[in-house]
């Protein structure tokens, strides 16, 4: 069982620690447990209940409506809303609900239709990406085991392998543009990488796949070897073994003839950008960059 802090529920829901209060005192649509010293702790129930309070607060309903609804109810309802626009929220709400239960046939049942209806590309971008920063955020402040976010994101790499290996298209020319996929030494996360991977395999581009917490002297044997005109590292996390900015500069220095390119939540923090550095602030960009 996993517990949660109202700071926790803020985060994942969007909804202000000082709403959620009025909201339990006003409408008794919560009732958290309390540990010795008062504070508000609520388990897997509670934060699956309150993403569906959440996901239909922020789709229009009055928070006074919702009040009058029972539980099972509010669950229908979260299924079926619709406010004219593609509800991608709500996907990742039941996601994120499958993953904290182990789910395995519910999560690849969602995952499936959302691959059918809105294609994969689509459901990568608008619904995994934002689904494994939520699970990584719970992770990283223990409200979620290892287990639980290993078995999210198993089930992603499954289906990205899948697609890559359903790709046919002969790679590029190596001699013109030929671009090196990496995570630096720290970085462990490897499903935007992955997913980069089909993209440029399914635009024909050269690539050469380093993987997940590749250590500087290996980037430089690859380098050697395949001479890439172009290095490629998404960053989830800031759990690397020097200070981000200070890596950004040794890269650049390193290589000093190669663009190096850099996606995901912690690239766009960047301070430092020497000249031959790129960021790519969005999944729009990520899209683009893999075109020929």
């Amino acid at each position: 069982m996993n517990f949660f802090s109202i700071s926790d529920i803020e985060n994942l829901t969007g909804i202000r620690a000082h709403t959620l209060r009025i909201w339990e005192q006003r409408y008794k649509l919560l009732n958290p447990k309390r540990k010795e010293s008062k504070h508000r702790q609520y388990d897997n129930e509670d934060l699956k209940y309150i993403l569906r309070i959440a996901f239909l607060y922020h789709s229009g309903y009055k928070i006074s409506k919702i009040a009058g609804f029972s539980e099972e109810e509010i669950k229908k309802m979260a299924l079926d809303t619709t406010s004219g626009k593609e509800n991608y929220q709500v996907f990742v709400n039941q996601l994120t609900e499958a993953s904290i239960d182990f789910d395995q046939s519910r999560y690849e049942k969602i995952l499936h239709n959302l691959i059918l209806h809105l294609g994969f590309e689509k459901t990568v971008t608008q619904i995994l990406f934002p689904l494994l920063n939520k699970i990584g955020l719970l992770w990283m402040t223990d409200k979620v085991s290892p287990a639980q976010e290993h078995f999210a994101s198993a089930l992603v790499i499954k289906k990205i392998l899948v697609a890559i290996d359903g790709v046919d298209k002969p790679p590029g020319n190596e001699g013109q543009r030929k671009v090196l996929l990496f995570a630096p030494e720290g970085e462990h996360h490897e499903i935007p990488l992955l997913f980069m991977q089909y993209l440029l395999k399914r635009n024909g581009v050269y690539f050469v796949y380093v993987g997940k917490n590749a250590h500087l002297d290996a980037i430089k044997d690859f380098c050697v070897q395949h001479n890439p005109t172009q290095l490629y590292c998404h960053l989830v996390t800031n759990l690397l073994s020097t200070d981000l900015n200070e890596y950004l500069k040794k890269i650049s220095s390193v290589f000093p003839d190669k663009e190096i390119v850099f996606s995901g939540p912690q690239a766009r923090k960047l301070d430092v950008m020497p000249s031959n550095i790129r960021v790519l602030k969005d999944a729009e960009a990520m899209l683009s960059f893999c075109n020929k």
